[in-house]
């Protein structure tokens, strides 16, 4: 009202929403360095007109909010960046210690033992009657099957360290799942009581990130001011203030997720869990082809070797040089060894005779045989070994093109969500003028009243 008690009113208001907006921006000064704080900004609003007559009186100013500074879609563009990082980061993790185990540079692996076991039926092969060069192929076996073992041991030491990571990443995933419900639960209560929200939210939306590097989410807000989180195949993990805990159990030797008693890891993809179940998969179908190789090359030279004869003239149709599974290429890189204890039993000749040496130039011959997968043993291997580096190499230029996108995103997200301090300096200044003019307005409305008062008294 037009009336030195409505102007009192509106500066007592003024006064009010200026000291707001300075605790707000001290605030925000003060979570500078703060990890995942939001910057908040005033919103002022005016108090509704009043008509005397023909004229509009304003009657001041009012905080009606204070709001945080979120950009929805840059935060779900870095979660799901997150979620790539995440998986690419683990997978490269197991990939390199595949790697590691087939390094020729570094003498581990297949190529020397192989390339040393075909030499030695070539030298034998100069001289089959030589008990040195026999024991020699004898022993050059045994160190390739010994090759073939320690492998096959390391890859299943690596799949058992994946097995052993995922209930880990699991219990990880249960405990975010459970806080973001709670705060899903303390945001819907603050919304409901018009309190401030902001510093929940911000909470929440660092566990999202979290979870985010640890599987692939799917983020769905509702109007309560609470979030619905799914795995990216749609298995619930929160809703409201209930969260739904992820179990793992033991599926044919592997661990296995499930999500309310379904088995959902075949569906699972994103984050550091994601990443284990891809490199589980690979290592599983590494150790398929280290299988491959060690039965078809085993059966090709079991198969020659049967064929021949050994030192003593006699037949070796029941002297296999390699000991295999019965049962098929499954385990056979682990199980081969070499079955002959005496070097007589190489089967050098292919007519009995003790100086022939058919047999073993065809037992050296199968180096040059396409005996598997339509591959000689060694283009095989190359090429094995070769699928490995490129798939590390492949994933290592993906985690870098993705390190560079979630730092992006995160700078992106910082220009808008990040407290500037020159920005902030700038707002304590008008904020503190502001709150100035109007204790000003309060000041001179008080000397106003005095002389009225004063002038009242002497009449």
């Amino acid at each position: 009202m037009g009336n030195l008690l409505g102007t009192l009113s509106i500066a007592s208001q003024a006064l009010e929403a200026d000291q707001g907006a300075l605790q707000v921006t001290s605030n925000n000064i003060a979570n500078a360095n703060t990890p995942g704080y939001s910057r908040e900004v005033s919103v002022f609003e005016p108090e509704p007109v009043v008509t005397e007559g023909n004229v509009e009186f304003g009657q001041g100013v009012t905080l009606s909010q204070v709001q945080g500074i979120r950009d929805q879609v840059l935060e779900l563009g870095l979660q799901q960046g997150l979620q790539q990082q995440g998986q690419t980061n683990s997978y490269l993790q197991s990939l390199t210690q595949v790697q590691s185990l087939f390094n020729e540079a570094q003498g581990v692996g297949l190529q020397g033992p192989l390339s040393n076991f075909f030499s030695s039926l070539q030298n034998l092969s100069t001289n089959p009657t030589n008990s040195s060069l026999r024991q020699a192929v004898i022993s050059a076996g045994q160190t390739l099957a010994s090759a073939f073992n320690q492998a096959s041991s390391g890859l299943a030491q690596v799949q058992q360290g994946l097995n052993q990571g995922i209930p880990q990443t699991v219990d990880q995933i249960n405990q975010l799942t459970q806080q973001i419900a709670q705060i899903n639960g303390q945001i819907q209560q603050a919304q409901s009581s018009s309190a401030d929200p902001n510093q929940l939210i911000d909470q929440r939306n660092q566990l999202i990130e979290q979870l985010s590097g640890l599987v692939g989410v799917d983020n769905i807000s509702a109007s309560d001011g609470s979030v619905t989180l799914t795995t990216t195949s749609g298995a619930l993990l929160v809703s409201g203030q209930q969260s739904f805990a992820l179990t793992t159990g033991n599926v044919s030797g592997n661990v296995d997720v499930f999500s309310q008693g379904s088995d959902i890891t075949a569906n699972l993809s994103g984050g550091t869990l994601g990443g284990y179940l891809q490199a589980r998969a690979s290592i599983s179908s590494t150790q398929q082809g280290l299988d491959q190789l060690a039965y078809s090359l085993g059966s090709a030279i079991n198969a020659q070797q049967e064929a021949g004869y050994d030192l003593n003239g006699n037949p070796a149709t029941h002297e296999p040089f390699f000991n295999l599974p019965a049962s098929g290429p499954s385990g056979a890189a682990a199980q081969i060894s070499v079955a002959l204890t005496d070097p007589s039993q190489v089967a050098a000749s292919s007519d009995g005779t003790a100086g022939s040496n058919g047999n073993v130039l065809a037992l050296a011959n199968i180096e040059n045989q396409t005996v598997v997968s339509g591959q000689t043993p060694t283009d095989y291997y190359s090429n094995f070994v070769a699928t490995i580096g490129t798939e590390v190499q492949q994933s290592t230029n993906q985690q870098t093109a993705q390190n560079l996108v979630v730092q992006q995103l995160q700078n992106q997200k910082a220009s808008v969500s990040g407290v500037s301090l020159d920005e902030e300096s700038a707002n304590l200044i008008q904020y503190q003028t502001a709150y100035s003019a109007a204790a000003q307005v309060v000041n001179i409305i008080n000397q106003i009243a005095r002389t009225a008062i004063t002038l009242g008294q002497s009449g």
